[in-house]
């Protein structure tokens, strides 16, 4: 009997930063009887891609992302549509997709969840010819990213801080044209935002009725809002009750377009920083197409 092959991909830095895993550890876990395990570190930016496409050269079996949502979604960006299952192990600040998932924070508890191997489908996004697994989004939520990105310290405190530095700068985007098969929109929305999963982390939820296999989109478009109300609807967002205001607006479809008479600004893509090319983005649910561990 052959062994299963996981590889762990860990981003030391993700999070607290002191993300320590190694084969020592791991073999409390995976008896090497049954097990092949190894244990691959990133050093920067996409590296978490080009360690999982070397994994499945090496067909393994379960591909471990060890990180926040950004390594997570580099790692399962490689394994969508594949045979080979996506684990993960919630190192990072926010771990929105691992809560939506159940995943456990705690590492003793995530490392029993991988040996016990319980596999589910769960939907993927696309964006052109990219991919995303909790959330993309323009406006506010991008120009946050891109403020959180420049601290040092990436704790809730951190969001608190990048946020309220992007409320005080924050211009609503212009000449956005949001179309569907159900309609054709022109706005100047304060917030554009595409969601698979139902949790942003640290337990809050911009669309909480978001399913990871409903083979459906949630959109939020939050029309131009103004300091006050920008602040309103942050206080709303901590008791899901943001949808009571008149300029939330709120869908879900299998897919959408965004365009501009200009070029599309930076987006946030799974928490990271991402600057289409093009100026039009097509954006769809591929139902089902990537295999995850679960409880």
């Amino acid at each position: 009997m052959s062994k299963k092959k996981i590889h762990f991909i860990v981003n030391p830095i993700s999070g607290k930063g002191k993300n320590l895993l190694d084969e020592i550890i791991l073999s409390r876990y995976f008896e090497r009887e049954q097990f092949e395990i190894k244990v691959l570190l990133t050093t920067g930016p996409d590296h978490a891609t080009v360690l999982a496409l070397a994994s499945l050269e090496e067909n393994a079996d379960v591909i471990v992302a060890c990180g926040g949502d950004g390594t997570i979604s580099e790692v399962a960006s490689c394994l969508v549509g594949k045979e080979a299952s996506l684990g993960i192990i919630p190192f990072g600040s926010g771990n929105g997709l691992a809560s939506n998932l159940g995943i456990p924070k705690k590492l003793d508890m995530a490392l029993k969840l991988i040996k016990k191997g319980k596999v589910q489908k769960i939907d993927v996004g696309q964006i052109n010819d990219q991919f995303f697994f909790s959330n993309m989004g323009l406006g506010f939520d991008a120009n946050l990213i891109q403020n959180f990105d420049k601290l040092k310290k990436r704790q809730l405190l951190g969001y608190i801080r990048a946020s309220w530095e992007t409320l005080k700068n924050f211009k609503n985007l212009q000449d956005i044209t949001i179309a569907s098969e159900e309609f054709n929109i022109s706005t100047n929305p304060f917030l554009l935002f595409i969601s698979n999963s139902n949790m942003l982390g640290y337990g809050f939820s911009l669309t909480p009725e978001a399913k990871l296999e409903d083979g459906l989109l949630d959109i939020l478009v939050v029309e131009h809002l103004n300091k006050s109300r920008a602040l309103l609807l942050g206080l709303l967002m901590l008791t899901g009750k943001h949808k009571s205001m008149k300029e939330v607006n709120y869908f879900q479809l299998k897919n959408l377009s965004i365009s501009s008479r200009t070029s599309i600004p930076a987006i946030q893509k799974d928490g990271c920083q991402y600057k289409p090319k093009a100026q039009k983005l097509n954006i769809s649910i591929l139902p089902q197409q990537l295999s995850v561990i679960v409880p």
